[in-house]
């Protein structure tokens, strides 16, 4: 495995397109480990309707940047007491198996003295049960990601102000805020790592994953300026884009949302005699394919069950939304 340093830069919009670089190119032939810390923004999963997902004006008054990420899952609060790992590699079929790349994090959490934090659920880390770390993944052409976020002494006020997470998700865990679920890390481990700033405690596990005692002795690949000016056009293509980030979302006449184990799924459609003419799907699911070729093919279809039945069923629901049927997702629609 090789590490790539992103150069102490703390602007989540490079930071994100330096990762997607590093998926959608295979610069060498063993797995990569990134770190980064942002300042203080807002990571949207890919499908989420981001209005819906941040305080827009709280958001505006904090000047927090609000980038949409590559891969599926949920909107989570970045600050400078909050550090992401990504394990980049190739697609081994892997995928939304969380267990094997959230282990190594884990492992070393436990050696700094964090021994009760362990994977709950679909992609959390938790520790006394509260929430510490969220993952996500995304894959394209045979090369993925497996990303997730520390928070180490992050500002936990600031992720209820600034977050306005979906009520289904929040009632579905049986909780009554944000707040009231996640932590930070650093009360648990041992005190000899309590008083450490965020960039070392990100190097001491650095360290440790690689079972080395200097920072010089990390195997790293060092990206070239080439390197960089690629990593500079995806942001300004993407990430650092506010039809990205936001996008266009027209009303739509009909909103359809559950909360099914493996994430919340919102359908929205605008339908004109009798057949959609809009379709946009959002949510925290993780999924293989690009949820846009779904909402094409749900256009000039008849809003009605046998016809929404018979598309959906000639789709790999699978594939796009994680472990659901065809008729999960019309009953959702129409019972």
């Amino acid at each position: 495995m090789y590490f790539v340093d992103n150069q102490n830069n703390y602007d989540a919009s490079v930071n994100i397109a330096l990762e997607t670089y590093l998926v959608e190119n295979r610069l060498v032939d063993e797995p990569i480990l990134l770190f980064y810390i942002n300042e203080p923004s807002i990571i949207i999963g890919r499908n989420q309707n981001t209005i819906e997902e941040v305080n827009q004006p709280y958001v505006e008054e904090k000047g927090i940047t609000v980038v949409r990420r590559m891969s599926g899952g949920g909107a989570v609060y970045h600050d400078l007491g909050n550090f992401s790992f990504c394990f980049i590699k190739d697609d081994d079929g892997s995928f939304r198996d969380f267990a094997s790349f959230t282990k190594p994090v884990i492992e070393v959490l436990h050696k700094m003295g964090a021994t009760s934090a362990e994977l709950q659920g679909r992609n959390d880390l938790l520790i006394d049960g509260r929430k510490f770390s969220g993952n996500a993944m995304y894959a394209k052409n045979g090369r993925m990601t497996a990303h997730g976020t520390i928070m180490f002494k992050s500002d936990l006020e600031e992720v209820t102000r600034a977050l306005k997470p979906n009520k289904a998700k929040i009632e579905s865990k049986g909780i009554k805020s944000v707040r009231s679920r996640v932590t930070n890390i650093e009360p648990y481990v041992d005190e000899q790592y309590k008083n450490l700033s965020t960039e070392e405690f990100r190097d001491l596990i650095l360290l440790e994953i690689f079972g080395v005692e200097k920072r010089e002795d990390v195997k790293e690949y060092h990206l070239t300026e080439e390197d960089w000016q690629k990593v500079y056009a995806i942001r300004e293509e993407r990430f650092g884009n506010w039809d990205w980030n936001y996008g266009k979302s027209p009303a739509f006449d009909i909103k359809e949302s559950h909360k099914f184990p493996f994430g919340l799924v919102d359908f929205r459609f605008n339908v004109k005699g009798g057949k959609i003419v809009e379709a946009r799907i959002f949510g925290d699911f993780f999924g293989l394919g690009d949820i846009q070729d779904v909402e094409q093919q749900l256009i000039g279809v008849k809003y009605d069950r046998a016809s929404m039945s018979e598309v959906l069923k000639n789709i790999d629901v699978n594939k796009y939304f994680g472990n659901v049927t065809a008729d999960d997702l019309v009953g959702m629609l129409f019972d």
